[in-house]
């Protein structure tokens, strides 16, 4: 018995029906976002995209890494990406307390200090948003052709706001 086998099941059950069988894992919308890791967040459905359309890079607070920024190139230059969404969100742990609470909450949750994380706390989320988007933008290795937008999407409505 494994902690695992429910979602094995569920995974011989989604195999059954699999319909992306020797896919080039091209990007077929031609779309890559980067968003949080919530889970009240549907990507490929709130753009009204499905499995093959688009690359998805998650991580906390929907913040262009220098893992999604290579990630964003490798799509742009390989994979037939001409459109990036950076996508933040409304009610967001990473948006709603400061960096020391986020450390404190960790280190009282696992007993150990966090003290030493850089966790990514947004203090302002539409600056943040436009310096993501500056960032993808000015990429030596992102075409100038590529459009580029920063959105806040609220987990309360589904509704994207464009902000820059």
């Amino acid at each position: 018995m494994s902690d695992f086998d429910d979602l094995l099941a569920a995974n011989a059950s989604y195999s059954d029906t699999f319909s992306l069988s020797g896919f080039d894992g091209i990007a077929r919308a031609g779309v890559a976002m980067v968003t949080c890791m919530d889970s009240r967040i549907e990507p490929l459905e709130m753009i009204g995209l499905s499995a093959g359309d688009a690359k998805i890079l998650r991580n906390p607070g929907g913040r262009v890494t220098d893992q999604a920024l290579v990630a964003l190139v490798l799509g742009v230059n390989l994979l037939q990406v001409d459109r990036i969404l950076v996508v933040e969100h409304t009610r967001c742990a990473m948006a709603s307390s400061t960096e020391a609470e986020l450390k404190q909450r960790i280190a009282e949750s696992s007993g150990q200090d966090a003290s030493w994380m850089t966790l990514g706390a947004l203090d302002d989320q539409h600056r943040t948003l436009k310096a993501d988007v500056v960032r993808v933008q000015t990429h030596p290795l992102i075409r100038d052709d590529v459009q580029v937008g920063g959105f806040l999407y609220d987990v309360d409505t589904g509704l994207l706001e464009h902000v820059v």
